[in-house]
């Protein structure tokens, strides 16, 4: 039974589909059969693994609006082991057209239902928001990893992103867990970014990844190409930042997962 894990913070702009798209990468090369969902309507990850929004015909929004099969819109990637759930512009009308549905909150969660059978991991790049998109994520999800970028504004509103997670296991999914926060864009230089890591591990404890992913112009780079960074450069500091990430990972799953 595969494990899904929701990438979640409603902030943007923090590295949350980077690391999302490189962290099932990395899992898929280690043997790990992993499927991404792309949630978010500006289709981040799909473009970033190659693949252009607007001639992806079947998508996350024909299977969760259309009730089409997860199968017949699931694409292969050039990485072995690695598929995605593509998005496209139709998604951004999800949201609304989700509050008529019925039991609107589960829906992402039935579409998997199937799914969790073919993969050891599903990762799900959910929008920078708290909406029904997100909702459904976290419904689904068994545990979630937050992306945190190392500067000041990136405080603000994790509160609120925690107060969700909190209404979800209480309405909506009671087994929803962290799974760990990862610092993104850390920069040990500067002082204000080695204060905001010190808050966030007094907040978020052991939950808190030991590797935190550089700031680092290839990383930045790699989208732009439609690969993940280990096909852009494998050498440079974020690569190394992310199979760190992804072994660090692993290493805290259960022996049977």
């Amino acid at each position: 039974m595969g494990k899904i894990i929701a990438f979640s913070n409603q902030k943007g702009g923090v590295g949350k589909t980077t690391t999302c798209v490189n962290m099932a990468a990395y899992l898929a090369t280690k043997g790990k059969k992993c499927l991404i969902v792309d949630l978010d309507p500006q289709g981040n990850a799909t473009s970033g693994l190659g693949f252009s929004k607007s001639e992806v015909k079947n998508s996350v929004y024909t299977v969760l609006i259309d009730e089409m099969p997860l199968e017949e819109a699931v694409i292969k990637t050039k990485i072995e082991n690695l598929d995605i759930l593509p998005s496209n512009i139709d998604l951004a009308g999800a949201e609304v057209e989700l509050v008529y549905v019925k039991n609107r909150e589960h829906v992402l969660k039935n579409a998997l239902e199937k799914a969790k059978n073919c993969y050891d991991y599903i990762t799900i790049d959910c929008p920078p928001s708290l909406g029904l998109l997100t909702i459904n994520a976290l419904a689904a999800a068994d545990t979630v990893i937050i992306p945190i970028q190392s500067e000041y504004y990136a405080l603000e509103g994790l509160s609120q992103l925690m107060n969700t997670i909190k209404l979800v296991v209480k309405h909506l999914n009671e087994n929803l867990k962290v799974e760990g926060v990862v610092l993104t864009m850390k920069d040990n230089r500067a002082v204000i970014s080695r204060q905001i890591t010190a808050e966030i591990k007094k907040f978020f404890g052991k939950r808190v990844y030991d590797t935190a992913i550089p700031r680092n112009i290839r990383l930045a780079e790699a989208p732009s190409h439609g690969v993940p960074i280990m096909l852009h450069d494998t050498k440079c500091s974020g690569a190394k930042a992310y199979l760190a990430l992804t072994e660090e990972f692993l290493s805290r799953q259960p022996k049977n997962n």
